[in-house]
């Protein structure tokens, strides 16, 4: 869920909004669904002094304990009115201004050039997209997914045909039912349940080539399995898994490209995951879930946060995959500073450059396979 315009806000609320968004300009990770959260939780208190609203920025918002003192800062200058701030990242060219009714003035220094994807940029640009929907062009993925995702042994049990454990309870009813005869036991296994699929999809400027598609298949696997999460990246986190479940598919792309404000903007990979992660409710669908990062991985800038993202990720997921498009060139390698961090935490990077290519991975995820890294350092 994405929080609501800024022109849609009554007056009074419109400079929470812009709070987060300013916090977002200074690479903290504020998620849509935090901002709207923190809104909420001010309608909920009442806040009677502006020390409320702080502690409800603190709660809902969670900056980490070592930028706290900029967080404060940061809460000063937008609803204090003091001009001094503490900035995030000294190696950008940003400034961040004030109106006098609350929202933000930005300005952005053009991007220096660097290796790595002449598209890829961490400026945060909103555009709406609206796609059109291609022929049925997944009726075969769409029917197979929900079989073909791994499965995981649950808590709760099934009565079963083949001995197992024992089933004392019904056991002991069928023996007073039959007089004190003692019949065949009854037994019980541990049912299989499917492991989740998370799909996390960049659509910043450099995978505008590939989002339409990515997006017709989250929205096939949505409807073929019980338990898939779709999110989509690129400045921003959005959650786009109610708006797949809707069964007309141009219906489902039509809202979902609604909700999503930062398609072909820039690329904030680190941040955008660790804002999914920082958000209780979403980390969770990470734990023991299949997950999908569908990516060109061209982070700009520090990659630490990218991997520090993906390291916390690998110890929640069952199986962590970074899908890339560039890995459809022959002589692609993983050697970015950013690549070469994360490949020894993954345990696929798999070609991304076809829709087609996607789908037969995903079908085959119950399937094991050697390590992303062995396999890279064989092809390198």
């Amino acid at each position: 869920m994405t929080p609501p315009a800024a022109s849609d806000l009554p007056q009074a609320a419109a400079p929470f909004l812009g709070f987060a968004r300013l916090l977002r300009r200074h690479e903290f990770m504020a998620s849509s669904e935090q901002a709207t959260t923190f809104m909420q939780a001010i309608a909920l208190l009442g806040p009677r002094s502006v020390d409320h609203i702080r502690e409800a920025a603190l709660a809902t918002l969670a900056p980490p304990p070592d930028r706290r003192d900029e967080f404060d800062a940061l809460f000063r200058m937008w609803l204090h009115g003091e001009e001094q701030v503490l900035h995030a990242g000294e190696g950008e060219d940003e400034e961040t201004g004030v109106k006098e009714n609350g929202s933000s003035l930005e300005q952005l220094a053009p991007e220096q050039g660097e290796a790595g994807g002449e598209h890829a940029s961490i400026e945060e640009r909103l555009t709406r997209r609206e796609f059109s929907v291609r022929a049925d062009s997944l009726p075969a993925f769409q029917r197979q997914i929900g079989h073909a995702l791994p499965k995981r042994r649950s808590f709760r049990t099934e009565i079963s045909k083949t001995p197992g454990a024992l089933d004392l309870r019904r056991s002991l009813r069928s023996i007073v039912r039959n007089g004190g005869d003692i019949p065949s036991p009854v037994w019980r296994k541990r049912r299989q349940a499917p492991r989740r699929l998370l799909l996390l999809i960049d659509v910043s400027g450099s995978m505008k080539q590939y989002t339409p598609g990515f997006l017709e298949m989250a929205h096939a696997a949505v409807q073929g399995a019980a338990r898939v999460e779709v999110f989509t990246f690129g400045t921003r986190l959005t959650r786009l898994t109610s708006a797949l479940r809707v069964r007309d598919r141009s219906m489902a792309v039509a809202r979902a490209s609604s909700l999503v404000d930062d398609w072909g903007g820039g690329t904030r990979i680190g941040p955008s995951l660790l804002a999914f992660l920082s958000t209780p409710r979403f980390a969770a669908l990470a734990n023991g879930s299949c997950v999908v990062i569908l990516s060109d991985g061209l982070e700009r800038g520090d990659h630490a946060p990218m991997e520090l993202a993906i390291s916390r990720l690998r110890g929640r997921a069952w199986r962590l995959t970074f899908v890339t498009p560039l890995a459809g060139d022959p002589r692609f390698r993983p050697e970015t500073a950013a690549m070469k961090a994360i490949l020894p935490m993954l345990d696929d990077l798999i070609d991304g450059s076809s829709v087609a290519c996607v789908a037969d991975f995903l079908l085959s995820l119950a399937r094991s396979a050697p390590a992303a890294i062995s396999i890279w350092r064989r092809a390198s």
